[in-house]
């Protein structure tokens, strides 16, 4: 159900993705046109990165706890929250809550191969959010909280495909329903639209370290290598 939180944010509990003739005309211009540095990392929000760099994406509920998990992981160059997966052009964040864009609240993760492998990147992301469960994730109801992965190299879709094989079958035989994380190239899920600056590292020691968290996880741990 949703929560007055939920209300008070504009969130509107849809649960039926809007056809996109129905989204909304967005806008033009970026609502973050000039991202500053990260601020727990010191890094470009936006890059350009060292070479090598790779850039995944991920959403899994609400993205400030999604963000804060990940700018902590060895490896990661920058981290960043926005919007991916919709159709309306650069939304805001009540656009996004009102569940009239398509978009999934996401999280941009670059991270450099050599330190950090899309397997272990991927362990984090099925381990910390449940992604049975379709249109939500907790008390957090709505399409912008759909889990979803979406990959920009060959090696991240074989990973993708090979770690989500595994997990589904854990999490079967824990008796728990099928994963119904959306998987698909990056150019086929659309533009990642960089959230407001207030929502970048939102939960960091310089803006709201004791912030609203989301982690509904399955409490299932990601099987090790045989």
């Amino acid at each position: 159900m949703n929560s007055i939180f939920d209300q008070l944010l504009g969130r509107s509990g849809r649960t039926t993705m809007i056809a996109p003739e129905d989204a909304l005309p967005g806008r033009e211009s970026p609502v973050l046109p000039a991202p500053r540095p990260h601020t727990v990392l010191g890094t470009s929000l936006v890059g350009p990165w060292p070479e090598g760099t790779r850039v995944l994406y991920l959403a899994m509920g609400c993205f400030w706890g999604a963000e804060e998990i990940y700018w902590q992981v060895p490896g990661v160059v920058s981290t960043a929250v926005g919007y991916m997966g919709g159709v309306t052009p650069n939304p805001t964040y009540e656009e996004v809550c009102s569940a009239r864009t398509g978009h999934t609240e996401t999280t941009m993760i670059a991270y450099d191969p050599a330190q950090v492998s899309e397997a272990e990147l991927l362990r984090t992301f099925w381990e910390r959010h449940d992604p049975t469960q379709g249109y939500r994730q907790g008390n957090d109801v709505g399409t912008q909280y759909r889990s979803a992965v979406y990959w920009t190299t060959p090696e991240q879709e074989q990973a993708v495909r090979e770690t989500a094989e595994r997990y589904g079958e854990v999490l079967a035989a824990k008796g728990y329903d099928p994963i119904t994380t959306e998987m698909r190239p990056a150019a086929e899920a659309g533009p990642f639209y960089y959230a407001e600056d207030y929502h970048q590292e939102y939960l960091s020691d310089a803006k709201n370290p004791h912030g609203y968290r989301c982690h509904a996880t399955t409490g299932v741990p990601f099987p090790d290598a045989a």
